[in-house]
């Protein structure tokens, strides 16, 4: 028995019956031969850590946008706290960890630059629109590798696409994913908060901290039991009342204090200026953008949809750069 077969039949005796096995995936658009060490959602793990996309995340604001210090989260590693609870679930309920991670490592490889800042700026001056869970699918299935995409599992794209509180993923791996994005940046967000002095953690409401705790430790803890707890034995993943409750509360007090606080987001109309005036001189200027997108162009792909590939790609320095070469003077010399 070759080694994928034996970690497939693995699968079949130790995962839940609930759990996606690698054997029963749907497949993907293009077949392709077996790996013979690596099942298929392994394979596309490792495909997404090798992808540049995921290399750019590291260059990514997550919600501090350019800020002056080593630890603060970026879009990155986001990620990868998103893939820990991910798989930390996934092993305590039985499912399987590979899909998780996958999902939870591509879920948020067609985020702008400058955060949900660049998402808004190309969604209100793209005709097509813009949201990064659609974008990340197409970065997957089309843009990476020169136009020809990663060709991942319809379980791992579906989870992409579904990573949102509005999606419905169609695996309990998926679901996972979704609850796990929720739980990462209510816990890593507060810690930056904490970190930057726009709030202490006293400045929680007490009625919250009664249920989940008076740290982010505390809370990120209390929150995976409480998931893993509700979730056993049952074909979905929910949270109990009282913390579903708590977190939802916890994310509204986030987006008052945080996310829409004006301390934080003082510099985000400069960021969605710049990301609408890229996209307005890529769109004057088709020829200025690289080859591989001009071929998608050539290949029937939508200029705006293109030109939003491109500007929707970049990390926030390279954004930066590319709108001071475009715009600002520099001295004269020979």
């Amino acid at each position: 028995m070759i080694i994928r077969e034996r970690l497939e039949q693995w699968e079949r005796d130790h995962l839940s019956p609930y759990a996606t096995l690698s054997v029963n995936s749907k497949g993907r658009a293009k077949e392709e031969e077996p790996c013979d060490i690596r099942p298929v959602f392994q394979r596309d793990r490792d495909r997404i850590i090798h992808c540049k996309a995921f290399r750019r995340l590291k260059d990514k604001t997550q919600v501090f946008l350019v800020p002056e210090g080593d630890h603060y989260r970026t879009r990155l590693t986001h990620t990868l706290e998103v893939a820990q609870t991910a798989r930390t679930l996934a092993k305590a309920l039985q499912l399987n960890e590979e899909l998780a991670e996958a999902i939870a490592l591509g879920h948020d490889l067609g985020h702008t630059p400058f955060g949900h800042a660049g998402e808004r700026a190309l969604n209100r001056i793209c005709p097509l629109g813009f949201e990064h869970s659609r974008q990340s699918v197409r970065t997957v299935e089309r843009l990476e590798k020169r136009g020809q995409g990663l060709n991942l599992t319809v379980e791992v794209r579906d989870g992409i696409m579904n990573h949102q509180t509005s999606g419905e993923p169609f695996t309990l791996e998926g679901k996972i994913v979704r609850i796990s994005d929720k739980i990462a940046y209510i816990h890593h967000d507060m810690d930056d908060a904490v970190r930057g002095g726009i709030l202490r953690e006293e400045d929680v409401p007490v009625a919250i901290r009664e249920v989940i705790g008076s740290s982010t430790g505390e809370r990120l803890d209390h929150f995976i039991h409480d998931v893993v707890t509700t979730s056993m034995g049952r074909d979905d993943i929910v949270m109990s009342p009282a913390v579903g409750k708590a977190m939802k509360d916890m994310r509204e007090f986030m987006f008052e204090n945080v996310y829409l606080n004006p301390v934080v987001k003082k510099e985000e109309s400069k960021a969605e200026m710049l990301m609408e005036t890229l996209y307005q001189h890529y769109m004057q200027n088709i020829d200025d953008l690289p080859e591989e997108f001009l071929s998608l162009i050539a290949q029937g792909d939508d200029r705006e949809q293109v030109v939003c590939d491109y500007v929707g790609a970049m990390t926030d320095r390279f954004a930066i750069a590319k709108y001071e070469e475009l715009y600002i003077p520099k001295s004269w010399s020979l």
